[in-house]
Order: structure tokens, then sequence, then C-alpha cells
């Protein structure tokens, strides 16, 4: 698969900016082939006219809308911020305020589907927060403080049956790595 590909779709669905050490380390590619290949999906998507762009700053990178759209981008983002939340996001939100701190790939074991556009929603709305661990080299979900106040809560322990969700033994086998036979 071409590299310019391969960066592309990884940013793409990254939901925070990438360095290009990272990118180097995830395709396998020099970092100066990398570099290189970003400088050209940047001046595709400039010369192209294209929806998208690709930024830098402080040496890592994002995919985002093109400047240009930015007014229709912004009057959509608000809508989608402001109005009631999706079946799908709720279900989401509820996993992570029962189960959180999760990753991304146990909401997503959970749930069955991708659950990118949902965390960026849920992100975007302020109702969840990202911390990134370090041991684990993975990002990790908890629900916001405004979250909880808006709910009228204390803590997530007085959420109905939190006890006995938070520790649920059928999530934990969902979770769990499938076992040999």
């Amino acid at each position: 698969m071409a590299l310019k590909s391969q960066l592309e779709s990884l940013l793409f669905v990254s939901l925070k900016p990438l360095g290009a050490k990272e990118l180097a380390g995830l395709t396998g590619a020099k970092a100066g082939e990398v570099e290189a290949a970003l400088t050209e999906i940047a001046a595709d998507y400039k010369d192209n006219d294209r929806g998208l762009a690709l930024i830098k700053n402080n040496n890592q990178y994002q995919i985002t809308t093109a400047a240009a759209n930015s007014a229709l981008i912004q009057e959509f983002l608000k809508d989608e911020t402001s109005g009631e939340l999706s079946q799908p996001s709720l279900e989401a939100l509820t996993i992570i305020a029962y189960r959180g701190p999760i990753a991304k790939v146990e909401l997503e074991k959970i749930r069955g589907i991708n659950c990118s556009l949902i965390i960026r929603n849920l992100l975007l709305r302020g109702l969840i927060e990202e911390k990134f661990d370090k041991t684990r080299n993975e990002n990790y979900y908890t629900v916001t403080h405004d979250f909880i106040r808006f709910l009228g809560l204390s803590g997530l322990e007085d959420l109905p049956d939190y006890g006995k969700l938070n520790k649920s033994e059928t999530v934990n086998q969902v979770l769990s790595p499938a076992t040999a036979e």
C-alpha cells in the first residue's frame, strides 16, 4: 500500500495530531519519507481545491477541514453539538460513564462498531475527556465533571446500579481476550 494512502488514513481516523516519528513507527517507513509524503499530501489538498487540509503545528500533523469552508463547518457543528444525542451516542456515553476510564478499542468491542465519530462528537460536546496512558500507549475516555454536574450527581457511583454494572462479569468476559479452545 502506498505510504501517502496509509498516512492519510491514519490522520483521518486519529482524534489527535500525530508526529512524523509516530507515523513512521506505524507505517514502517523512515521519518524523512513520512515528512516528504506529508508535504505531498498537503500540496494535493491545497492545489486541488479540496474540502480537507493537512496542517502542521509543532511537528504534529492533522487533517482538518479547509479554511474556506469554516463558516459552513461552524454552522454544522453548532447544530451537531447543541442538538439531542443520537441513540448510539447515548449508548457510548453510558458505557463510558459506567466503565470509564475505557479505551476506544474496549468501547468498540462492547458496542460492536467503530466509535470514532461518536467519540469525536462527545468530546466536542464536552461530555467526555481523553487522557493518554503512557504505560499502555493508548487513550482512555472518561466522562467530564460537566457531565456529572448536568445529571445532578455528586459522583458516578450515584448512577443507577453503578456498582453492579461497573464490575459486570458479562462485560469483563466480552473485554477479555478470547481463550484458545
